[in-house]
């Protein structure tokens, strides 16, 4: 969960306006012509839907309609995957995308301002989950659609796969998020372990001070312990910048006005994260009647891949896979999603086709 640090990266993108606006300039004008679809069968859609009450953004993207369809979730809070559209281009020829930027992120964010987005709780944002995918849905023709939930998403996934397997056809956990009401402490022991192997003992005396379960911090508090989290492993904070605040920048689909409210929305979207110190994963149950896969980053430090594991291999599921993605950090389908579209392709793609195939027959 990144918000707080990627809200407060606005910096990096800031210093660099003066110079290099007219590369960023060829860059859109090259990702835009990247995200063109003028296939036969092909949809682009991209645009506000009455979700909840307000307006909500979605793009439905993909080569060929009769694809599997993926209903994405993204974490944050309010870290829209929309800005990662280029990197993900591949993907829409084997699967019809639907992206949505949940109230207080992105561009519904953006639409209406905070006033606008209504009431920002986690029983909100489900049911909007809800209502999204029942969009997607009608407007695609289809029973059931592939779930795919990053990070934060993740929390909202598995509850979506445990209570709707009627609404999915399988369920993609990725950065994958299990929580445990404060039992594990292995990621607050880790993030102590660089500071001090790093020799910054006033950095670990910080984190110390603050208790050990991240979701119990106050807002300046979560916002130092994510910093330092990312400082200080060097991959995550490559991906940061590369992956996340490259994309961003380069966003055909984000004006330099937009780039702003995506950061305030983050910022404005933390304040429903507290809520979530006392879910508890395993007590909600660990029997899924879908297919479930987990695909992680091998070197995440944010939401580590033994602790997906440990609760992967207790969960009961018609059909399961686990798989890490190599020299992968958090947002590890957004570093290599050429890697990550493998194994949907490889992984997923078989399972619901036949699942379909079947169920036309």
């Amino acid at each position: 969960m990144l918000a707080t640090v990627l809200a407060s990266s606005a910096a990096l993108l800031a210093t660099p306006v003066t110079g290099l606006l007219g590369h960023r300039a060829l860059r859109r004008a090259g990702n835009a012509r990247l995200l063109t679809i003028d296939t036969p069968n092909g949809i682009d859609e991209q645009g506000f839907v009455r979700i909840g009450g307000i307006d909500q953004w979605i793009s439905i993207r993909g080569e060929d309609r009769a694809n599997p369809v993926v209903v994405e979730i993204h974490g944050g809070p309010g870290a829209s995957h929309s800005i990662f559209a280029a990197r993900t281009r591949s993907w829409e020829r084997h699967f019809t995308i639907v992206r949505w930027d949940m109230r207080g992120a992105g561009k519904t964010f953006g639409c209406s301002g905070p006033q606008g987005q209504g009431e920002l709780s986690f029983d909100r944002l489900y049911e909007d989950a809800l209502d999204v995918t029942r969009h997607a849905r009608r407007r695609l023709g289809v029973d059931r659609v592939v779930l795919v939930a990053s990070s934060l998403g993740s929390v909202f996934g598995l509850r979506l796969a445990r209570s709707h397997p009627e609404l999915y056809s399988a369920y993609v956990g990725t950065d994958q998020n299990i929580l445990d009401a404060g039992r594990d402490t292995s990621v607050h022991e880790a993030l102590l372990a660089r500071l001090r192997a790093a020799g910054r003992h006033k950095d670990a005396a910080a984190v110390e001070g603050m208790g050990r379960d991240p979701h119990r911090l106050t807002a300046d508090q979560r916002a130092a312990y994510d910093k330092l989290t990312v400082a200080s492993d060097p991959l995550t904070l490559d991906t940061l910048k590369r992956v996340v605040l490259g994309s961003l920048w380069f966003s055909p689909l984000h004006t330099l006005r937009e780039l702003g409210q995506y950061f305030a929305g983050m910022k404005f979207s933390a304040q429903f994260t507290p809520a979530l110190a006392a879910f508890d994963d395993r007590a909600d149950g660990t029997r899924f009647e879908l297919p479930f896969f987990v695909f992680q980053g091998d070197r995440d430090v944010i939401t580590p891949a033994e602790r997906a594991r440990a609760f992967f291999d207790e969960v009961e599921a018609p059909v399961k896979g686990f798989a890490l993605i190599e020299d992968a950090s958090h947002f590890a389908s957004f570093r290599h999603p050429d890697r990550f579209l493998d194994l949907m392709l490889t992984r997923v793609r078989p399972v619901v086709v036949a699942a379909a195939g079947a169920g036309a027959a």
